[in-house]
């Protein structure tokens, strides 16, 4: 297993990261169980973030009395919109991660490229905090293509995170290295591409042709921990084979698929977007009964009631058509159940 330097911060960590969104969906004692075990197991970077309900909680839990705390670092974000919320959060921050600093803090999901004297406070409350060794260094985590850019370009900040999979456009997929030019660390978020990357040995085989990107794996369970554990020791590389079945997805999927993330929500007509707008393909790479159930008849019936008002293209990170990528799937959803089209 390779390691990564994250740009200026000179933070050094094993190609294989652990993204703490997944368990605020587990119970405690699981939730550290998994966090000691993958520490054990190698991994050293945790990220994490204020809006992950207790998931700040459970690393603290995990790490925050034992002397581990110091071997590890762990990353967390802010979506505060003024200074004072930066402030509060960070004390919560601090308090759940049981530690008396954050190594890398970031604003979380921001919607534009914050910078000093632009009228927010933001950036220079940042600065105060990193005098003050509440955090070690500044990062900034987005989902627009546009303001990842920008943040690249301003040279403000020490790291960016940013969905990145063998399935990112050429756009996407060009960043790791504009962060390298400035020596900036990349953190990738959603490398199985909201699970629409079902082989993670294809997708550790593609993050080791990446010399200056992080990706943090969203763990929830031991057996999904195990196994990015298991590539630690016997890392896969990228073969002939790996590379022709990455550019066959990549014609299939790349750029034009919904990730899932659900920035789209809540939609004025009720419909589950995050996962009606991508149901043609959940319903093939991800295959089971439990998509065409009762429930989920109903729940995709709700697209006829689609009132193209648009609120999700605006919303989209992706700048998706929305709107008829939902028909679209609703289209051929009918088809699988009247047996027109087979799929699993």
């Amino acid at each position: 297993m390779r390691t990564i330097t994250l740009g200026s911060t000179g933070i050094t960590v094993p190609q294989n990261a652990f993204g703490a969104l997944p368990i605020q969906r587990a119970d405690k004692d699981t939730a550290v169980t998994i966090l000691r075990r993958a520490y054990e197991g190698g991994m050293r970077f945790f990220d994490t973030a204020r809006a992950y309900s207790d998931s700040e909680e459970k690393l603290g839990a995990a790490f925050g009395d034992n002397g581990i705390r110091d071997k590890i670092f762990i990353a967390t974000k802010t979506g505060a919109k003024t200074p004072g919320e930066i402030r509060e959060q960070i004390g919560i921050s601090l308090r759940n991660l049981k530690t008396d600093h954050v190594d890398i803090y970031q604003l979380h999901m921001a919607p534009q490229c914050y910078r000093p004297g632009d009228g927010t406070g933001l950036y220079e409350t940042l600065l105060e905090l990193k005098a003050e060794g509440k955090i070690r260094h500044i990062g900034i985590t987005a989902h627009k293509i546009a303001v990842a850019e920008e943040a690249i370009e301003s040279g403000l900040y020490e790291t960016l995170q940013f969905p990145f999979s063998y399935l990112g456009s050429e756009r996407e997929l060009a960043l790791p290295g504009l962060c390298a030019a400035r020596n900036m660390g990349f953190i990738a978020m959603k490398s199985l591409a909201g699970g629409l990357i079902t082989d993670s040995r294809v997708a550790m085989a593609f993050m080791t042709t990446q010399p200056n990107v992080l990706p943090i794996w969203g763990i929830q369970r031991m057996h999904e921990l195990e196994e990015w554990l298991s590539y630690m020791d016997e890392t896969p590389a990228m073969t002939e084979e790996i590379a022709a079945f990455i550019e066959k997805e990549r014609a299939e999927l790349a750029g034009s698929f919904c990730r899932g993330c659900g920035y789209c929500m809540p939609c004025p007509a009720g419909i589950q977007i995050n996962n009606c707008a991508r149901m043609s393909l959940m319903l093939r790479r991800a295959p089971s009964d439990r998509w065409l159930n009762e429930y989920w008849q109903a729940e995709m019936k709700k697209i006829e009631n689609c009132l193209h008002c648009r609120k999700c293209t605006k919303h989209c990170p992706y700048e998706l058509d929305t709107p008829a990528l939902l028909e679209k799937n609703y289209e051929d959803y009918k088809k699988v159940l009247a047996g027109e089209v087979s799929v699993g």
